[in-house]
């Protein structure tokens, strides 16, 4: 069963994506069809409910994650691939012009998102070092490798980037992740 809460998150991200930051609660409330003081009832202000958003986005994808880590059925390069190409649902918390906006908006909801986005590399430390240790990975230097891969999956943020080259998110990041695992180079070289 679908609850009130969810629904209002679900249309707040809705109200992100095609708005930005600068809707209402008036907006939020008639864009689902419910008085603003029932609106009111269950989040006092937007950034409540920007709140609720950014810990339903990224539980979900710790969850992703750990499921990721734990399967002992996945060989460590893909668990690095999976992990890398794990996202968020609510993609509008990746784009960089919406991040913008929560940024000068928001500064407390900014700064955990940008907790989010710097704190949880330490999987991928261990699974680049369980790479090398296995000898999958060239041993190089782990935190290098990890700064490279933080580094492309940073460039999720320039969303134009992808709707000019025609490619979704999904698949650059997985061609990301495939290039900083396999290389540039052609087999066929």
């Amino acid at each position: 069963m679908i609850t009130i809460e969810y629904r209002i998150i679900q249309a707040f991200a809705e109200e992100l994506k095609e708005n930005g930051i600068k809707f209402t609660m008036d907006d939020l409330a008639r864009r689902l069809g419910i008085s603003k003081r029932t609106l009111y009832e269950h989040f006092s202000s937007k950034a409540d409910i920007l709140d609720a958003l950014i810990e339903d986005a990224f539980a979900e994808v710790d969850k992703k994650n750990e499921l990721i880590l734990q399967n002992d059925d996945i060989p460590v390069t893909e668990k690095i691939k999976e992990v890398i190409i794990s996202l968020p649902t609510h993609i509008e918390l990746v784009d960089r012009p919406t991040l913008e906006q929560i940024k000068r908006s928001f500064p407390e909801q900014w700064e955990k998102l940008s907790k989010i986005y710097t704190k949880d590399w330490d999987e991928m430390d261990a699974l680049i070092e369980q790479g090398i240790r296995e000898g999958i990975i060239a041993n190089k230097n782990a935190a290098l490798i990890v700064k490279m891969i933080r580094g492309a999956v940073e460039t999720a943020q320039d969303q134009q980037f992808y709707i000019v080259n025609d490619i979704s998110l999904t698949e650059a990041l997985s061609q990301i992740a495939d290039i900083i695992l396999y290389g540039l180079v052609s087999k066929e070289e």
